[in-house]
């Protein structure tokens, strides 16, 4: 077989899958819900690749409740292996009940507003129809992809999976809503959260159909999943930060750092706490055991100067777990 051929089978495959999808239910436009949260300062954390309900996930949630953050977002593969509803809730329920609302689980009251904001991913995508998922959660926008904002920080949930109906191109439906939703937002931090990584030295690689021009639109930060690592890449104007660590036991090799790498971590899971001020944006990547592993913080020009942070130690590159 031809090395082309090599290439189209499986884009065939994809494309026939695509094509077999079920009609994906989203809510009209007048009921759409919005979240506008006013406030001065914010306390997030980021999970990327954990609906395994998995010890590791356990030890991690544990970690993120501890430290009462006033919102998670994720970033995809929150229900593995298919995205079915019969595992939902004890992959996300379970451990996240307390940021879900409404919450009709089996874990709890879950919230009295929802703080819980996913984005989705490869293994969500396992359905016909995306039901469970849709079923699962109540969120802004179509569900799908999404924006909100939470006092000085505007998130926005991207979709980067072929099976999304208004494409994962930069120039498609969902991208341009990405530019004119960066371009008209006047707050102080623009974060951009979704699955697949546009960068990443790991077993995946760099998804090319996502390296949209996010600094140029206005975002502040990308965060992805998908590749079971954390690492953070400062390139094309901007903060490029994969973490895959936050439940599934599948932990990944890393290989080749791609250009821009700074930070490269694979010996342990966690989740990415960020906090943010109108002048000021802290991202750090702490294990469930407490372990640091990067620490940064972006700062708008004439924003007070912080106390110097001690720099955490470059992590080794090996693969921890077996797959």
């Amino acid at each position: 077989m031809s090395r082309f051929a090599t290439r189209l089978v499986p884009a065939l495959a994809l494309a026939v899958l695509a094509s077999c999808r079920a009609p994906i239910a989203e809510p009209p436009p007048e009921a759409r819900i919005e979240v506008r949260e006013r406030g001065e300062a914010v306390s997030f954390v980021a999970i990327g690749d954990f609906g395994d309900d998995s010890p590791f996930e356990a030890a991690v949630a544990t970690t993120v409740r501890a430290a009462a953050p006033d919102l998670v977002i994720t970033l995809g593969d929150n229900n593995y292996p298919n995205g079915s509803a019969q595992t939902i809730d004890a992959n996300v329920g379970k451990h996240y009940a307390s940021f879900i609302a409404p919450y009709r689980g089996e874990y709890g009251p879950g919230a009295d507003r929802n703080r819980f904001f996913p984005a989705l991913g490869n293994h969500d995508w396992r359905t016909t129809d995306l039901a469970p998922y849709l079923e699962y959660f109540e969120l802004p926008g179509n569900e799908r992809y999404y924006d909100f904002v939470w006092g000085p920080v505007h998130f926005f949930a991207v979709d980067s999976d072929f099976a999304e109906p208004d494409g994962n191109a930069f120039d498609s439906v969902q991208g341009t809503w990405l530019r004119e939703t960066l371009g008209g937002s006047d707050a102080p931090w623009k974060v951009v959260y979704m699955h697949h990584a546009p960068y990443s030295s790991g077993r995946h690689g760099s998804q090319r159909v996502m390296q949209w021009p996010f600094a140029q639109w206005g975002a502040d930060v990308v965060l992805a999943g998908h590749d079971h690592h954390y690492e953070r890449i400062e390139r094309d104007g901007g903060v490029f930060v994969v973490n895959g660590l936050s439940g599934s036991p599948k932990v990944y090799d890393i290989g080749t750092p791609v250009e821009g790498s700074v930070v490269r971590f694979n010996e342990g899971h966690g989740a990415l706490f960020g906090s943010a001020t109108t002048t000021r944006l802290e991202l750090a990547f702490i294990t469930a055991d407490g372990v640091t592993v990067d620490a940064f913080a972006l700062e708008r020009p004439g924003a007070p100067r912080a106390p110097a942070r001690k720099e955490a130690p470059r992590a080794r590159d090996y693969d921890a777990y077996e797959d």
